[in-house]
């Protein structure tokens, strides 16, 4: 074959190349062909969310994983009624939360040789404050209650929990000042009453009790622990042990966590536990699946979480003390929060 028609041959394979990506992308957007599910999801409509405040009752906001053009993108129902039409609107997030009007959404920036991802503050409008750039893929993500301070956790190594082989980095923002706590790994440890300090010490999953408090897991020489926090001292000080992903009740007595449980697979070890904070006491949930997320309170009384799906998660629902069964709060939904 001649120099002049293997460049041809050449040029015609990538025509063809173009050519079915651009159809493909074209196929994706086609509602027609099926690129929103909306018959076969949730009722949705596109429409303005905010983060309140809200007169007319809380309202749950979350990420939308119904399949389609409006996947990841902020949806919003009444928390009195989840399972009503839901309005989507942008900014679209992998990990959201909210609180006070404050948001958090980390996204993915989509590039042609592979996606970064940004940490972006958003209004009570969803409109974006600033944004900062991400060391890895997000995973966990919380506001504190009066919105002034903002935690997030990236997987800078590794992708899973569930193993060893994984590195965290889990940064505070205080946005009344904008100043940026990059990695927590920075504070001082007290382990079991005495100072420590590790290279393989990992943080992640903060929950705030207000601006300067709050509590996370410290993971160290294979162990994980409850660690309670101060943003402004810089000080971490184990609380319990074989807690992972903490979140705080709005009352401020109760961790919900999950628990690795001797006996279960590998792959799949959590369940989802409540820790007294006065007395220590452990009380396990009804749900007995993996549990794999860090759980939100509803109310002091009420956890919602996420469970794997064909949409890629629901939320599921369970009382804090042990009663009850878990209830499907709402479906292709992930990362919820409660804003009033």
């Amino acid at each position: 074959m001649t120099f002049g028609r293997r460049l041809l041959v050449l040029f015609a394979a990538a025509a063809v190349l173009v050519a079915a990506g651009a159809w493909t992308v074209l196929r994706a957007g086609d509602t027609g062909r099926g690129g929103d599910r909306a018959g076969d999801g949730p009722p949705a409509r596109a429409g303005a969310v905010t983060l309140g405040p809200h007169t007319d009752g809380a309202q749950l906001v979350f990420r939308s994983m119904t399949w389609g053009s409006r996947r990841d993108h902020l949806a919003a129902v009444p928390l009195a009624d989840p399972g009503a039409t839901r309005t989507v609107a942008t900014p679209a997030c992998l990990r959201f939360h909210a609180a006070a009007g404050t948001g958090i959404c980390l996204q993915a920036v989509h590039g042609v040789l592979e996606d970064t991802y940004r940490a972006v503050v958003l209004d009570a409008d969803l409109h974006e404050r600033r944004h900062y750039d991400l060391a890895g893929i997000p995973t966990r993500a919380r506001v504190s209650p009066s919105g002034h301070l903002v935690a997030w956790t990236v997987f800078v190594g590794g992708d899973s929990y569930a193993g060893t082989d994984f590195s965290t980095r889990t940064t505070i923002l205080d946005t009344t000042t904008w100043t940026l706590q990059e990695n927590l790994e920075g504070y001082a440890v007290t382990l079991d009453g005495k100072p420590y300090r590790a290279a393989d010490s990992n943080i992640w999953g903060v929950t705030f009790a207000d601006d300067e408090h709050f509590y996370a897991t410290l993971a160290t020489d294979g162990e994980t622990h409850l660690v309670a926090g101060d943003a402004v001292q810089h000080t971490l000080a184990t609380l319990h042990d074989n807690v992972e992903c903490p979140s705080l009740s709005p009352d401020g007595t109760l961790i919900a966590y999950k628990k690795r449980v001797p006996g279960l697979p590998e792959d799949a070890p959590w369940r989802l536990y409540v820790l007294d904070l006065k007395t220590m006491a452990e009380t396990a949930t009804a749900e007995d699946r993996n549990i794999d997320d860090q759980a939100l309170w509803l109310d002091d009384h009420t956890l919602a979480y996420a469970l794997p799906s064909d949409d890629g998660s629901d939320l599921w629902t369970v009382p804090a003390d042990g009663t009850g069964t878990p209830t499907l709060l709402a479906a292709a939904a992930l990362a919820p929060a409660v804003v009033r």
